[in-house]
């Protein structure tokens, strides 16, 4: 089947979609997930689990036609930990049963969080010390057993709003620290688990610390085997770090977008010295753009590699930059903040509000989602090759650890 004969089967897809639910009738969460059902979600994933087994590339032609028929989206920004590092996961490590999950993530019926790091163990996530223990009373080694779950995750994105989680616990203290971890999804609503606000430097607590006390987790929820905690847990920041870093956006938009409509607003902040500043990010900000493009089309035939880290680094020093070029524009106005109340977002935001919250927001762009100092050592040992960094606890058993 030819590309034209592909796209005009999607526009007939979408056509029918349209004239049985259309947008301005009907109910937005049955659109969505009528939109699921009909294989329009997230076109690449396979049939029956919202999409059609097509190339990643295609997304983009469907979102462009419903887009037009002004029909309703997920709120990605709000359930972007589900779309971006749960559910491809979920796709490449879950059963039968667990893809099920797929369908009210897309749909945003359910937030999911993520916990992964720990007070001990940030930038060394492998380092956590959250148990697992099995439970023998439950069962017999079988998915019908459950796991007892005890430990602390902390700058948890979104868990005051989640009703599910993708955990990363240790199920066996006696194996070095990468191999004795297991996966697990979480319900965020069981008893044991408590969720307590982060307040940031921005006023607002977008991020939480998470106490897990004796949370009891079906085997049926274990995704992955035994053991392989840590390959799947790589698979999730992959994509985290495309999630973040390799976004499809147009021409000035981010930073980027907010910053030229300082320029371009305020005339009495403009400076030669500015200007160049000015036009050396945008040029950069474009390259960067370009480069999301070209990563995306690489995804189109395979999972995320060791490039997202680039990328994900790069949108980080970009968004610092520019956004302390917006403060020093606007001098003194820059300096101000516009509003210190302590709320709790049901969503993660990089760029809303004033030039003062972006540039304090973005200072947690090089620490979330992998820190920039370990983004560097994936990309010189995975990327370009170069030796690796010493670890001398590597093959130690994680009991044996000081910590």
């Amino acid at each position: 089947m030819s590309a034209s004969d592909v796209r005009a089967g999607l526009r007939s897809r979408v056509e029918q979609l349209l004239a049985s639910y259309p947008p301005a009738t009907t109910d937005r969460l049955d659109f969505l997930r009528a939109r699921f059902d009909a294989g329009l979600a997230w076109v690449h994933f396979p049939e029956g689990l919202g999409g059609l087994g097509l190339p990643r590339g295609l997304q983009g032609y469907v979102d462009g036609l419903l887009d037009e028929a002004g029909a309703p989206d997920n709120d990605p920004r709000r359930i972007g930990i589900g779309l971006g590092m749960a559910a491809p996961t979920i796709l490449a490590f879950g059963t039968d049963d667990q893809k099920q999950l797929l369908r009210p993530l897309w749909t945003g019926e359910e937030v999911w969080c993520q916990l992964f790091s720990e007070p001990g163990a940030g930038s060394d996530l492998a380092a956590l010390a959250t148990r697992a223990v099995r439970d023998p009373s439950t069962g017999s080694g079988q998915r019908g057993d459950e796991w007892v779950v005890d430990g602390q995750k902390v700058w948890t994105s979104s868990a005051h709003e989640a009703q599910r989680a993708i955990l990363v616990a240790r199920t066996d203290p006696g194996l070095p620290k990468h191999q004795g971890l297991t996966y697990f999804l979480a319900d965020m609503t069981d008893p044991g688990v408590e969720v307590r606000p982060l307040r940031q430097i921005t006023g607002e607590a977008e991020f939480n610390e998470v106490f897990l006390t004796a949370v009891r987790i079906p085997d049926a929820h274990r995704l992955g085997e035994v053991g392989e905690g840590w390959k799947v847990a790589n698979a999730t920041l992959m994509n985290e770090r495309v999630s973040i870093g390799g976004q499809a956006a147009p021409r000035e938009s981010g930073m980027i977008g907010k910053v030229a409509q300082t320029w371009r607003s305020r005339p009495e902040v403009r400076t030669a010295a500015l200007h160049d500043r000015l036009m050396s990010g945008w040029v950069e900000a474009e390259v960067f753009r370009l480069a999301g493009t070209r990563l995306r089309q690489k995804l189109a035939a395979g999972a995320p590699g060791p490039e997202g880290s680039t990328m994900k680094l790069t949108f980080a020093r970009l968004a610092q930059e520019l956004s302390a070029l917006e403060v020093e524009m606007l001098g003194e106005e820059g300096l101000r903040y516009s509003d210190w109340t302590m709320v709790r977002p049901d969503r993660v935001e990089f760029t809303g509000r004033d030039a003062g919250y972006r540039y304090l927001r973005a200072k947690g762009n090089s620490i979330e989602g992998g820190t920039s100092e370990i983004l560097r050592n994936i990309v010189a040992e995975r990327v370009l090759g170069l030796p690796s960094e010493p670890r001398v606890d590597k093959d130690i058993p994680w009991k044996d650890i000081a910590r």
